[in-house]
């Protein structure tokens, strides 16, 4: 078996299917060094409702857990909704294990989070 090198990170923002949706897609791993990158695009998004797409995100540590908490309380401040999309099984145990997953609304795709959305 190979070892695959590590995915560069990337986030990039598009519009949603449906009006005040904008959904920013995650590439590669929330680090120590990607952390703030995450930051800025969630803090320039003013759409009313946020969906992030971690579909591409092989897995998560402290770091990506307190950039995601920020994120959180960043859209709840802005009156904002926020939903995460696309989680593997590892993110959505270091979720579980830091007690943080119930902050968040999860689903498996994001047409499912835009009708949850609304």
């Amino acid at each position: 078996m190979r070892h695959m090198p590590p995915q560069a990170f990337d986030v990039s923002g598009f519009a949603g299917a449906n009006a005040g949706v904008h959904i920013l897609r995650v590439t590669g791993a929330i680090t120590h060094s990607t952390a703030s990158v995450f930051q800025e695009a969630v803090c320039a998004v003013a759409s009313p409702s946020l969906i992030v797409d971690l579909s591409a995100v092989p897995s998560v540590d402290s770091m990506a857990v307190g950039a995601l908490v920020r994120a959180y309380v960043s859209c709840n401040k802005a009156r904002r909704r926020l939903a995460l999309v696309g989680l593997n099984h590892r993110v959505v145990n270091v979720l579980r294990i830091t007690g943080v997953d119930s902050l968040f609304d999860a689903y498996p795709s994001i047409p499912e989070a835009e009708s949850a959305l609304g």
